[in-house]
């Protein structure tokens, strides 16, 4: 006899753990709204940190002179029970500066 069970990705685990702290804060039934909110407002920050794989894609030239090197990483990655490609603007630290764009998709295949 088999089991079939569907694996969760750290992403996943986040979202929970990020819905539950702000019902406590806020009360039973605010947690999910306040989470889309979250999520929109720190979308690049979250994607990234939800990441599965990246690449480097090449050098992010600004309009604006920025002193610090950028470069697009395209990422594929799980959030929110959805899979996604984007590509990021990530720093030479590897923290993402923003996203330029986004693709979900039903499944990873």
């Amino acid at each position: 006899m088999s089991m079939m069970q569907q694996i969760r990705t750290a992403s996943d685990h986040v979202l929970d753990a990020l819905v539950a702290g702000l019902e406590l804060e806020f009360g039973c039934g605010a947690g999910a709204a306040l989470a889309q909110h979250f999520l929109a407002a720190e979308e690049a920050d979250f994607r990234w940190e939800a990441r599965v794989e990246k690449r480097w894609v090449g050098e992010y030239e600004s309009l604006e002179d920025n002193e610090s090197d950028l470069d697009r990483v395209a990422a594929w990655g799980r959030l929110n029970g959805v899979w996604f490609c984007a590509t990021m603007i990530v720093d030479g630290d590897g923290r993402p500066y923003g996203m330029m764009r986004c693709r979900e998709f039903k499944s990873s295949m």
